[in-house]
């Protein structure tokens, strides 16, 4: 069976479950636990360690690491550099039991740059501005810049969501 998905040449990929019509660019290193979903468009230069699973239809740009203990959910954008982190107290060849788990929730996007400390959840559809640093969970819809990053509006409009309460 032929694979139904594109490696470029100069990638170096070890991950075996990756979904149909993902595209993985030159000098991009997939270890052998990841899971990559459909559709996605994995550009060049990215690493992603083994402990990392991508949904459906992510984005990831160029020079971004996904480290162990990242879930990212379906329909994500990860701009270009943005850095996640996955070891609150990191000492050098010092490693802890397990990594805390990080969440992109379906729909989030994280602009270019932007800084995601360990543990977190960024929710459904929520916006990260590009430079921010994210040092606590972000609710559904809510766009939040700066460092540390904080809440400076609401997307979305239904009765439901946090933007019908300001």
């Amino acid at each position: 069976m032929r694979n139904r998905y594109f490696i470029h040449r100069l990638a170096d990929v070890s991950a075996e479950s990756i979904g149909d019509r993902s595209r993985i660019w030159q000098f991009v290193i997939i270890l052998s636990g990841a899971r990559i979903g459909a559709d996605c468009n994995i550009c060049s230069h990215v690493l992603i360690e083994n402990d990392v699973i991508l949904g459906d239809r992510v984005t990831v740009k160029s020079g971004v690491q996904l480290w162990d203990g990242l879930r990212i959910e379906d329909d994500v954008f990860i701009g270009p550099n943005a850095t996640f982190t996955n070891d609150r107290l990191p000492r050098s060849k010092q490693y802890p039991k397990s990594f805390p788990v990080t969440t992109i929730k379906a729909g989030a996007s994280i602009g270019g740059g932007a800084t995601i400390l360990p543990g977190i959840t960024i929710g459904n559809g929520a916006m990260v501005g590009a430079g921010a640093v994210v040092t606590k969970s972000v609710p559904d819809y809510a766009v939040v810049i700066g460092t540390p990053a904080r809440i400076v509006r609401w997307l979305g409009g239904d009765d439901e969501s946090p933007c019908a309460r300001q």
